[in-house]
């Protein structure tokens, strides 16, 4: 069992850069790739990043290359999303998964943490 907590979301203008972090609670985190997903209002919910537990590959949104950069620290059971040059078309819920693979599709992830809401302002 995998429980995941995110946080650092909030408000921003655009521009801006913001860091979400992902804190994870099972001592086999290593064994997970993580990805972050996020889900605006009236949409579904759409891949943004992923990272694999042992080569650290990533992997990105077409949507967010270039300006997000995951990262994952093993040893402190923790990811994290690094957004800059945010525009307002990335105001969602961003939500922390764990995945026995990397993947583009929600439903190959099995833990989920509650989401931390991403505001930027135009």
């Amino acid at each position: 069992q995998v429980q995941l907590v995110e946080s650092g979301g909030g408000l921003v203008q655009a521009g801006g850069s913001l860091r979400v972090s992902c804190a994870a609670s099972a001592r086999t985190f290593n064994n997970y790739a993580m990805g972050w997903f996020r889900q605006a209002p009236g949409k579904e919910r759409e891949f943004v990043a992923a990272i694999a537990w042992s080569s650290g590959a990533t992997y990105y949104a077409n949507s967010v290359k270039g300006r997000f950069t995951i990262t994952r620290d093993n040893a402190k059971n923790t990811v994290l999303l690094q957004m800059n040059s945010l525009k307002p078309e990335d105001t969602a819920v961003y939500y922390c998964a764990a995945a026995g693979r990397p993947s583009f599709r929600a439903t190959d992830f099995s833990y989920w943490g509650q989401g931390t809401q991403v505001t930027v302002s135009s």
